[in-house]
């Protein structure tokens, strides 16, 4: 995978805040921008890894009980993060677990070492690697994280919608810039990547098949409010922030299968 930076202009509901993302895969789940934002960074780091996909939905669940995938300060006892792990248990400093990628991967490696646990219900993999007082709390969170990781995987095609404000949080090559790096951190030293100066500032993905362009199209949905992101194209099909929407490509710019193509507000 190569990234460059181009001058290339049933439905389950939960709490959320505007601007909404929906994701739609076998089902349908309704996230605000900061919750999509994080599933598709624990998805990331998921994928990275190399771990499976049935992974993925158990960190997602994990997630969905303990924070309802929100980055918290605070909780039972010195809790904290996204998966409200503990400094004092040894899953690291309160600023090393408030990085979502970090807590993530953290979770993953515990997860790795649990024996049998792809053939474990969700809950009870989950509840090995946390110990909650309340064990069979995850499962529940069960059937959305199944939807959330056949999109973030790439399984599903035009799956994350969201919808951005029209004033974006920053513009032009800064927001390229900042859409580059979060991008790496997500997916590691694996992804490299050039800077040129330019009037118009955006990414282009090289992928290698469908599924790898959609696990990227989507991360760049999940994160658009905060980076700036305007417009991505894959194959076919765009989305748009304003509309939030994927749609048809009409404007006779049929995508390369090859690449994602990212804009960035001018």
């Amino acid at each position: 995978m190569v990234v460059l930076i181009n001058s290339l202009a049933g439905s389950i509901k939960l709490p959320s805040l505007n601007p909404e993302c929906t994701v739609s895969a076998d089902g349908e789940v309704t996230l605000d921008s900061a919750q999509m934002a994080n599933a598709a960074t624990i998805a990331a780091v998921g994928v990275r890894r190399g771990m499976p996909e049935q992974a993925i939905v158990v960190a997602l669940a994990t997630a969905f009980q303990e924070s309802k995938l929100e980055n918290l300060d605070s909780g039972d006892r010195d809790s904290v993060g996204l998966f409200q792990q503990r400094p004092s248990q040894g899953w690291g400093t309160v600023e090393q677990i408030k990085d979502p990628r970090y807590a993530a991967g953290r979770f993953y490696s515990a997860l790795k070492k649990v024996k049998g646990w792809q053939d474990m219900r969700v809950t009870d993999a989950a509840q090995v690697v946390q110990r909650s007082a309340y064990p069979e709390a995850y499962e529940k969170w069960a059937d959305e994280s199944k939807v959330l990781a056949a999109a973030l995987t790439g399984r599903a095609t035009g799956a994350v919608e969201c919808v951005v404000p029209d004033t974006p949080a920053m513009r032009g090559p800064e927001a390229a810039s900042v859409l580059l790096n979060n991008l790496r951190l997500d997916w590691g030293k694996k992804l490299s990547g050039n800077a040129r100066s330019a009037e118009t500032a955006g990414l282009t993905v090289q992928v290698t098949d469908p599924s790898v362009g959609w696990r990227f199209a989507h991360w760049l949905v999940s994160h658009a409010s905060a980076t700036g992101l305007e417009r991505v194209r894959f194959g076919d099909l765009e989305w748009h922030a304003p509309e939030g929407k994927w749609q048809p490509v009409t404007d006779g710019r049929t995508g390369d299968p090859a690449q994602v193509v990212a804009e960035v507000f001018r």
